[in-house]
């Protein structure tokens, strides 16, 4: 056999052995293949957020008609001093509503002096005094708030001044006596009602936190 006949062979040989490889790695396609899948791209649109800004601020309306004047009062203080809260506030007044009429009651008002405004005190010193003057000694058990609502609030932007009026319903056993200790006011087996409006002020922002009581009422 000639050399040239056998290159010729060795040649075809080396073909046969790549075709072979190239169906083992590739495949084989018949035409109806589909085409390959395009690569994903990207979703560049900005995504979408559902925001609600401005919403209504349950701390105030829970206690006053939205888009009320005391709504908008509260939002003001609010501005001025954004730790304020109005159900923090309620809480407060509560407490001071049983501490402060307790005092009335017992006719110690010391303890209660730096919560009231020179007007409210004065009447209340008044009060007590004309008790004493006709020789009464008072008992009382305070026995809770059964209600508790914002009446009405203001703010003055230029001052920083703010009013809150809150309706109590409280219930409590008092009663009266006199020197020889007949009873002649309340009566100690039955439980009072006992209804007010009191109004609470400070200066929003200013470095006193103690709302004081400014005016008392029905």
């Amino acid at each position: 056999m000639s050399n040239s006949l056998i290159q010729l062979l060795v040649l075809a040989g080396i073909a046969i052995f790549l075709i072979i490889k190239l169906k083992s790695v590739l495949g084989t396609r018949s035409g109806y293949e589909k085409p390959p899948a395009p690569a994903p791209v990207a979703d560049r649109r900005e995504p979408r957020f559902d925001v609600i800004e401005g919403g209504a601020d349950h701390d105030i309306i829970d206690h006053v008609p939205q888009g009320s004047d005391a709504a908008r009062a509260l939002a003001q203080m609010k501005e001025v001093e954004p730790s304020f809260s109005v159900q923090r506030f309620l809480a407060g007044a509560r407490s001071a509503y049983e501490m402060i009429l307790m005092a009335f009651e017992r006719g110690d008002l010391d303890p209660v002096r730096p919560f009231l405004a020179a007007d409210v005190l004065d009447a209340f010193v008044e009060a007590v005094e004309a008790r004493r003057a006709r020789g009464l000694t008072v008992t009382a058990e305070f026995l809770g708030i059964r209600d508790i609502a914002i009446k009405d609030a203001t703010f003055d932007p230029e001052t920083g001044e703010a009013e809150i009026a809150v309706r109590f319903v409280g219930e409590l056993i008092s009663s009266a006596r006199d020197a020889e200790g007949r009873i002649v006011e309340g009566n100690p087996n039955a439980v009072r009602k006992q209804r007010d409006v009191w109004t609470f002020a400070r200066r929003m922002g200013g470095g006193d936190p103690n709302w004081q009581l400014v005016a008392t009422g029905e």
